[in-house]
């Protein structure tokens, strides 16, 4: 049997509860309880109390609207494998299966996707509410559903909410979830009935965090207070092709034939399937306006301030006094966005992932193997639910036998595997955002020197314990939602509104709205149940073809040893004139949209010579070989690369890949940036006897990120500090870490020349979010500046004590130096004591009550931590944010390897458990084995699941 847990609860360090078992935590919980209840309350929760949630995993239950039995057969770990006769009793079983384990999040899920968290979490959640409401996720859904999904998806939907509704009926909150419990000490809410909507709208929330380079635009524009135009350009260079390879490197777009042509060969001898009929998928008329993409451009809105002169090309050309109005209402913007709620990531920053396939020529299998692990933001319980949906007959009546990893609250597997093929999902990093800036008017707009009315509604936001708030949202005639209308920086910029009271303030100067592909209804819903039951390359693209957003690199195996890649997704084109990297004047149609790429246009591959494929958020294509800008803001192709070099490693000399090899390649723990660096670094003549000790630390490591290395606790903090001294302390306030408070001279700056007067500024970001994060993009800067040892990026004042610096070797002194002093205060003088799993922990934390909660709340649902290797831009992608600290961020939310050649033999693994409830023993049941890069078997065939089946539920109608 699986181990109950693999780290302490609570906040702290501590030791692992491992030996202690179910019974141990079961007494901790009910005294931790019994104080929270008895104290605070005048009550007291029970081991019943606790229990009450667990799921029923064995003998039956009957469920009126299945139309026979269904068998859930659960392994030692608690993952799920469903056997039904029909597809509507699957999902039905699949939705009170979910429901058993993860209700609570699905519940915060819908209620975050429907902007409605304050019904459940009171006034805390207003702001968010407003800014949720004003996209209208669950709206676009709602239209999806009425009008884009097919009938067959609304009747799985349909059975799906069934089996959910079936699990609710006759239930107390407090029986469903230990969360409830909690909440019904402040508020009566009570769980209400799952519908359709509530699980299509999920697909909205995972795009946004998918979304793109949205982010960056706000970045750049706010940069133009202290940097100008070639130092924005420093900061975001070119993705260099010649060393980090796109995704497609074979094939070409036809001109004649609108379409990209794949250059390869199937296992048979034919040739890439290009020519599919994708074009009849999500795809607008293309007017034949192209692009042409520059790589990162890093241009700006030329909002300039003390550096003054014309705005680069592609940039909007917003100088002058209004460029503060802008530079407020992005802030406002950035700062609201900052607060909301995640949903799969950390508000977009920083989310990567890894996936690639190796066809049969170079496995000892003969077969393809698949790996992916995609990065997301941590949570508890972990994003992924594992299941398995068979038929037991699989026939055009019922043609689903699938497993893999979804969402609690949405049928169907996301990424996984059938009996014929298996897929992986990485984001592809496609621009699909843009921000317009809008003229107000009056009333209204300007659009082409013309006046144009809002389109507005109003939203009545429920408050738990408060009162309700009513807002008005307004959007652009083309749909646009204005973001900056929830936003308080407006009341400074603009004058206040002479309408309702309701009515949010206008300024006069400029407003943000928002162009986003998932704003519009969409088909990513059907695109789930169609590639869950695809047999072959063909069927999956045209399968993909229907997955709207978010834009995802989507790879592919088959048992008869054909591997692929395509790119699916609304894709916008834009005016040749606009390239998406800063706001654009929405008083100027000009900068519109054009049209969608067709899906016959967007690139792809099908068994090429190499002999695989390589996706982890790089370039998807060389822009001298593509008409199209997909985006300016790609990956910069470490990871990527790293993969590649290590599959080639493998294969070269006539060596052959196992699924173990994959395993390990997905735990690879090497820092490419240390590669660089530390040879610069250990010739530096270093005068403090201290920091040479640490210095010596850097000789003869082997540039792995281990959890038991000083070498990489004491290089990534010199890393870090280079970041800091180099780039940090040199970015406007806006980009900072809270808590980092600088003198620096006032911005847009316009005193006499000898005018010394100084201010102090102190960082406003989150630490997860802040700059410079350290990512891949800082790579490629520093790779692109060492080479100028002389640049005024490197010269940093002194501190104290601290020496100032002129040059590069100076500041990587005066970085090595205050590493030294850093790491003494956080693990000792001691450099032999030093690791960098010290630094580098994660920690689990439930998303609701486990980070908004009373401290003892957060000690009763919380877990770690955990001390992991890895490290940003690796490939196993521990991510951290250089700016904010060294703790965990992000990670593979999962991994698995599928084996084409016999998939009973294939591996996987998730983040924390299956189990949702904080005191079962499935709720982070995984989480050690995940942090040892270890996996689990993953049976699929029915002989499979019976070896490994511990407990067997039967469904009865």
């Amino acid at each position: 049997m699986p181990p109950n847990t693999t780290a302490s609860t609570g906040d702290k360090p501590g030791k692992s509860g491992r030996k202690k078992g179910r019974k141990a935590r079961l007494v901790v919980v009910v005294l931790v309880l019994a104080i929270i209840g008895g104290i605070a309350y005048g009550s007291y929760w029970s081991v019943s109390t606790v229990r009450a949630s667990f799921p029923q995993t064995k003998g039956s239950i009957t469920l009126q609207g299945l139309s026979g039995p269904v068998d859930v057969k659960r392994d030692g770990y608690g993952i799920p494998q469903i056997y039904a006769d029909t597809p509507e009793d699957l999902f039905m079983a699949q939705g009170y299966v979910q429901a058993q384990d993860r209700f609570y999040e699905m519940d915060v899920r819908r209620h975050m996707t429907a902007g409605r968290l304050s019904e459940m979490f009171g006034k805390s959640q207003v702001k968010n509410d407003e800014f949720l409401r004003t996209l209208g996720w669950d709206r676009v859904a709602q239209q999806e559903y009425d009008k884009k999904l097919s009938a067959s998806t609304k009747k799985y939907l349909q059975a799906y909410s069934q089996g959910v509704n079936a699990y609710l009926k006759g239930k107390d909150a407090k029986d469903i979830s230990l969360e409830y419990a909690a909440l019904g000490f402040t508020n009566d809410y009570k769980p209400r009935s799952w519908t359709p909507v509530d699980s299509v709208s999920w697909l909205k929330a995972m795009a946004w965090d998918l979304r793109g380079n949205m982010q960056d635009e706000i970045d750049r524009a706010l940069m133009t207070s202290r940097l100008g135009p070639k130092q924005i350009k420093d900061l975001y260079p070119d993705y260099p092709y010649s060393r980090n390879k796109p995704i497609v490197t074979q094939g070409q777009y036809d001109e004649l034939a609108k379409a990209f042509e794949a250059d390869g060969s199937g296992s048979d001898g034919t040739s890439g399937t290009s020519g599919t009929g994708l074009s009849t998928g999500t795809a607008g008329t293309t007017t034949g306006t192209t692009g042409t993409t520059t790589g990162t451009t890093g241009t700006t809105t030329g909002t300039t301030g003390t550096t003054g002169g014309t705005p680069a090309a592609g940039t909007t050309g917003t100088t002058g006094s209004s460029g503060s109005g802008v530079q407020s209402q992005l802030l406002g913007l950035r700062n609201v966005m900052q607060d909301l709620p995640t949903a799969v990531g950390v508000n977009g920053s920083g989310i990567g992932s890894n996936s690639w396939v190796v066809a049969g020529k170079y496995t000892i299998t003969g077969k393809p193997l698949l790996a992916n692990d995609p990065h997301l933001g941590a949570s508890l319980p972990g994003v992924w639910y594992q299941m398995g949906l068979h038929c037991r007959a699989v026939s055009d009546k019922c043609p689903y036998d699938v497993t893999g990893y979804t969402f609690a609250g949405m049928p169907g597997v996301v990424i996984g595997h059938n009996q014929d093929i298996a897929w992986g999902l990485t984001n592809s990093g496609v621009d699909v955002t843009d921000l317009y800036l809008e003229k107000l008017s009056g009333d209204g707009y300007l659009r082409d020197d013309k006046t144009v009315p809002f389109r507005t509604r109003q939203e009545t936001i429920k408050v738990a314990g408060g009162s309700s708030k009513t807002i008005v949202v307004r959007e652009t005639q083309d749909g646009m939602p204005l973001l900056s209308d929830r936003d308080d920086e407006l009341v400074k910029v603009g004058k206040k509104a002479t309408v309702n009271t309701a009515a949010p303030d206008r300024g006069d100067g400029y407003a943000v709205a928002l162009k986003w592909t998932a704003l519009e209804p969409g088909t990513t819903m059907d695109a789930v149940f169609a590639i869950d039951r695809a047999k072959d390359f063909s069927q999956f693209r045209s399968a993909a073809a229907l997955f709207d957003v978010p834009s995802q690199n989507l790879i592919y195996a088959d048992t008869k040893n054909n591997i692929g890649y395509t790119l699916p997704g609304r894709i916008p084109i834009r005016a040749k004139k606009d390239d998406g990297s800063v706001p654009a004047p929405g008083w100027d149609s000009g900068y519109d949209w054009t049209g969608y790429i067709q899906q016959d246009e967007l690139p792809y591959e099908y068994n090429p010579k190499r002999g695989y494929i390589v996706t982890a958020n790089q370039a998807v294509v060389d822009p001298d070989k593509y008409p199209y800008t997909l985006t300016t803001d790609w990956g910069y192709g470490t990871r990527s690369q790293r993969i590649t070099d290590l599959i080639q490693s493998k294969i070269d000399g006539g060596g052959k890949i196992s699924t173990d090899d994959m395993r390990q390649m997905q735990m690879d723990n090497s820092s490419e940036i240390a590669k660089l660096l530390v040879p610069m670094l250990l010739k530096i003549d270093v005068g403090d006897k201290d920091v040479r000790q640490a210095q010596k630390l850097l000789q003869g490591w082997d540039y792995t990120q281990d959890a038991d290395s000083a070498a990489a606790a004491y290089f990534n903090a010199v890393w870090r500090n280079i970041l800091k001294l180099a780039f940090g302390n040199k970015l406007p306030k806006e980009l900072r870490v809270k808590g980092q408070c600088l003198w620096v001279e006032p911005a847009d700056n316009t005193g006499p020349v000898d005018d010394n007067t100084k201010v102090r500024e102190c960082g406003e970001r989150d630490a997860d979010q802040a700059q410079p994060d350290g990512s891949d993009r800082w790579f490629e800067v520093v790779r692109n500046l060492v080479d100028q040892p002389n640049s005024d990026w490197w010269k940093t004042p002194a501190s104290g004590t601290r020496p100032k610096a002129d040059n590069r070797d100076e500041l990587f002194e005066r970085a090595m130096i205050d590493a030294r002093w850093e790491l003494t205060a956080k693990l000792g003088k001691d450099i032999d004591t030093w690791s960098w799993g010290r630094l580098h922990r994660l920690f689990l934390k439930n998303q609701t009550l486990g980070t908004e909660g009373p401290g003892i709340l957060k000690y009763v649902l919380n877990r770690g931590p955990w001390k992991l290797s890895g490290g940003e831009a690796a490939v196993n992608a521990s991510g951290w944010n250089a700016a904010g600290g060294y703790g965990v961020v992000w990670v593979p939310s999962m991994r698995m390897v599928v084996n084409l050649a016999d998939l009973d033999k294939s591996k996987w693994i998730n983040l924390t458990g299956a189990s949702g409830h904080a005191f079962s023993a499935h709720y982070t049941d995984q989480t050690g084995l995940w942090a040892q890069g270890e996996l689990l078997p993953w049976s699929y065939s029915a002989n499979a699941v019976d070896k490994s089946t511990r407990d067997t539920l039967v469904l009865r109608p």
